[in-house]
């Protein structure tokens, strides 16, 4: 029988996946220099790069990377924050992600699909793919 998680350590977590979400890098940079885990995930394999990525923080997402967190990675559900950034139209988090080394590839569907899908020929061209 495992243990019920400390409800302390989950409002800490709830707080950092916050402020990626929020984009408040100053905040989140200094957990993660503090020792929070640059990768750290909630429980749906949301990433603290995917937060910030998917809602439109590009400096969150070069911070973190900066750190050590990986720029690609999927979700329970096989989505990354760079397709996620395609779908959004983020072009600074697509640069940001791609600076970070994500894979347009990676992921169902991916960020290549995901361009296809929305007819963004300039960002299949960034991609390589045609």
């Amino acid at each position: 029988m495992s243990e019920a998680p400390d409800p302390e350590v989950v409002e800490l977590a709830t707080k950092i996946f916050d402020l990626a979400r929020q984009g408040r890098t100053e905040a989140l940079v200094a957990y993660v220099d503090a020792g929070i885990p640059a990768n750290l995930t909630n429980d749906r394999g949301d990433s603290l790069v995917m937060l910030a990525a998917y809602h439109g923080h590009a400096d969150a997402v070069r911070a973190l990377v900066a750190r050590g967190a990986a720029a690609g990675g999927a979700n329970d559900r096989g989505q990354t924050p760079l397709a996620g950034a395609v779908f959004k139209g983020a072009g600074d988090v697509i640069e940001a992600l791609l600076e970070g080394g994500a894979d347009p590839s990676e992921g169902t569907p991916s960020a290549v699909d995901t361009a296809r899908m929305f007819g963004r020929t300039e960002l299949l061209e960034l991609f390589g793919a045609h």
